[in-house]
This record gives C-alpha cells, structure tokens and sequence, in this order.
C-alpha cells in the first residue's frame, strides 16, 4: 500500500489526488499500464511533485502536442516499459461557419458539456478562427460526439474523429528579454513582461485573471523566483528565467514570453 496520508499532505487538489493514488495501487497490485483521464495542469504538478519520492512506479504524462495543458496519465510499476503510444487519445473536428457569429474556447467546451459529458473527458480545444475546432478527447466518447455535438452557439456544426496528423497546432511565439527591477513583486515583473502598465497588471491579478505555476494568485506582492511560470486569460505565458542582483542592489531578471 502506498503512504497515502503522506501523499496527500498539503495538496490543494486532494480528490483528484487521491483518485491517482487509487489508480496507482490498482497499477502496482495488477502490473498493468493504468491510465487517468484528463488532468489539468495545477493537479499534474502536485501530483508529479507528491509521486516523485515514490520509487516502485514511474509516470508518463501526454495531450497530444508538446504545449499541451491538460494531459493525461500513464501509471505504471517501475520494471515495464512506459512510452506515449500507450496514452490513448483521440483528435475531433468540430465543424461549422463561424464568420457571423465567432464562437471561443468557453463556447466551444460549454457545447460538449452541455451534450453530456463530464470535463475530465475533455483534453485541449483548439479555436480555428471562422471554421470551428478541434478537440483532444478520451477515444470511448468520440462516437458520442459525433452524434450530440450538433451546435454551438447558434451555428449548426459536424464533428468527425479524425487522424492525429491532422491537428493544427500553432507553435507559440517566443521573445526573450531582460527587466531590472525593485523586487520580485509578481505585478513589478508580470507588467514588464507582458507589456503592460503595473496598474493594468494589478488589476488583471486582482480579478483572478493571473496563475503562477496554474494557480491562481491574487496577491500583486506574492514573490516570484527562477523557473515561475505566469499565465494570464487571453495574453500568454511568461517564464521566470536567471535572476541576478546588480551592484544597486535591484533584481536583473530573464524572461521569456510565449504567446
């Protein structure tokens, strides 16, 4: 039996956790590849953080693309062989003209919601301006889809399974550069980063917009280090890079930006 107790100290997402322990034993006790569902990226962390003093099994997790958020995992015991075929996933396409009545993300995954379907089902959507989107999906619910997902929003649409050759997937544009500042205030270097005034940027945290490592800050003084991820709804990623202190004793801070 695993140290339950011990894995589950101090995590925040204790339910999601405690589901892959349970799958984990079940993988320990059958020696069989166990796969989860869908897992977003705060529950990932937490449990690749609390799983990694763990010496008898290993994990894989993958959603389909390289950048993808939401994933799904692969739990097996130390001695078999773990590789990312065996994460089975499935790409949709969902269909539709959308140049009069332009549907978003929110849109999109409220539709396959709204069908039936629980989140965990659901990896990573992919808007595709004016012509629909494609989804990352559980493959037992393809079928499901393809005959309750028939609209979104008020566009009537069609979705078919398709081959994972034929994601779109647009590699995020990258730009490196360097800030001095004060301190390591998450608004001083977010707003340097992004490009925005540290009043936007205060507000942009205060409406919980802001996520440090996929979880939500909403204190504008909350300190940042090296490798902190920062993402904002709508704007992007910025990653904490090398920190240095010059001779006036401010914070020289590498950042690369995504978008």
């Amino acid at each position: 039996m695993l140290p339950r107790e011990e894995l589950l100290k101090g995590v925040e997402n204790r339910e999601s956790v405690a589901r892959v322990i349970d799958l984990t034993e079940q993988a320990i006790k059958t020696w069989e590849v166990v796969l989860t569902d869908f897992l977003s990226p705060p529950v990932l962390i937490e449990i690749q953080q609390q799983f990694s003093r763990l010496t008898e099994v290993q994990l894989l997790a993958w959603g389909g693309y390289p950048q993808a958020e939401r994933q799904r995992l692969a739990i097996a015991r130390e001695e078999l062989p773990l590789d990312q075929s065996q994460l089975e996933l499935a790409v949709i396409d969902i269909a539709g003209n959308f140049l009069f009545d332009t549907a978003t993300h929110r849109d999109f995954l409220g539709s396959i919601l709204g069908s039936g379907l629980v989140r965990e089902k659901i990896g990573d959507i992919i808007v595709l301006p004016e012509r629909g989107a494609q989804a990352i999906v559980v493959p037992d619910v393809v079928e499901f889809l393809e005959i309750h997902l028939t609209q979104v929003r008020s566009v009537p649409v069609t979705t078919r399974r398709l081959d994972f050759s034929e994601l779109k997937i647009r590699e995020p544009k990258k730009k490196e550069r360097t800030t001095v500042e004060a301190s390591m205030r998450l608004d001083a270097i977010a707003s340097a980063g992004f490009g925005v005034s540290r009043s936007k940027m205060v507000d942009f945290i205060s409406a919980g917009d802001v996520r440090v490592n996929w979880k939500e800050v909403k204190q504008a003084s909350y300190l940042l280090k090296s490798g902190d991820l920062i993402s904002i709804r709508g704007k992007g990623r910025l990653e904490v890079g090398e920190v240095a202190i010059t001779k006036k004793e401010r914070y020289r801070v590498q950042l690369t930006s995504f978008k």
